[in-house]
């Protein structure tokens, strides 16, 4: 009996856990709007270390992500604008040394960003949705919502003159 409860109770352990990652689970694949041409989209592939998340208002989340050497990145940042709002800020850190290396709020709070690894290493992405005017909808308070990061990377051009 006491093997049945316990099985039983890992089951609903495991099956909360599910729902609570499956609420924001894909976000970034389906609502992440990328800017540029088409040619320039097909460029750029799904990279596995993008991530969603629900967040409140006024939540702060990091997130590491490893960067290679010879390839280009553009990682972009979307959420429900209706109940967060559109100024979602994202900060990313040298994971080593913890330097800023870009804000978005510098930057005319643009939710994407492109750039070349110039060598390998980690990053931490820091994301923080301000506090704002909370709607209600039923009744009830609505002051979270899915935040996706979506990273993309491609194989870097080869600039300059390839050899001497």
């Amino acid at each position: 009996m006491k093997k049945l409860f316990l099985i039983l109770a890992a089951c609903l352990g495991m099956s909360s856990a599910f729902a609570q990652a499956s609420v924001c689970g894909g976000y970034h694949k389906s609502n992440c709007i990328i800017e540029g041409t088409k040619a320039d989209r097909k460029a750029f592939g799904y990279n596995s270390q993008s991530k969603s998340g629900l967040f409140s208002q006024g939540t702060t989340s990091k997130m590491r992500c490893v960067v290679y050497k010879g390839m280009d990145y553009r990682m972009t940042v979307c959420c429900d604008v209706e109940i967060l709002g559109d100024k979602i800020h994202f900060k990313i850190f040298d994971g080593r040394t913890m330097e800023l290396l870009f804000d978005s709020q510098k930057n005319e709070d643009t939710h994407q960003f492109e750039f070349s690894a110039g060598s390998t290493r980690q990053l931490v992405i820091e994301l923080t949705v301000p506090t704002g005017e909370v709607k209600e909808e039923k009744g009830k308070p609505s002051d979270a919502a899915c935040v996706g990061m979506l990273i993309e990377h491609k194989v870097a051009d080869k600039t300059g003159f390839s050899q001497y």
